[in-house]
């Protein structure tokens, strides 16, 4: 028996039913807030990680004695995987298609983030200039009416 058939408790061998149920009481007491809602959520991936993890202990060790606590497993998973998507609902969250397409061709989506801020600092250079052309032409201009009055 290997490490990962050892964590299966009296929980239908997945050790993670009773927390879930805890987690999903504390999803409907915070069902307002959405740094908590994203807590949950950010909680609910970490546990799945785990879930996946366990799964690939089990798997690459996999015999048929072992058939039944990969199963559980895999229940375990799909039970956890369905309760982040339920957490995640009362997530609203919006994320720039091009930070998905930076991601989707393997590139750090902090490149997006960068090309936004530099883009941002351009432009309120440009605006910058523009107001300052302006003071310039309104003194210039107050400057020739009080000259000729």
């Amino acid at each position: 028996m290997d490490s990962s058939q050892n964590m299966t408790g009296g929980n239908g061998g997945n050790g993670a039913l009773p927390a879930q149920a805890n987690d999903i009481a504390t999803a409907n007491a915070s069902a307002n807030d959405p740094k908590e809602n994203l807590n949950q959520v950010i909680n609910s991936i970490q546990k799945n990680l785990g879930l996946i993890h366990q799964l690939y202990l089990t798997v690459s060790s996999f015999s048929a004695a072992s058939q039944a606590p990969l199963l559980q497993r895999l229940n375990g998973l799909i039970t956890e995987l369905d309760n982040m998507d339920k957490l995640a609902e009362k997530c609203n969250i919006q994320v720039p298609m091009e930070v998905i397409n930076l991601i989707d061709d393997g590139k750090n989506p902090d490149e997006f983030t960068r090309d936004v801020i530099n883009s941002c600092i351009a432009k309120n250079q440009v605006t910058k200039g523009k107001t300052d052309g302006f003071k310039v032409l309104i003194d210039m201009s107050i400057f020739s009416t009080a000259h000729f009055m």
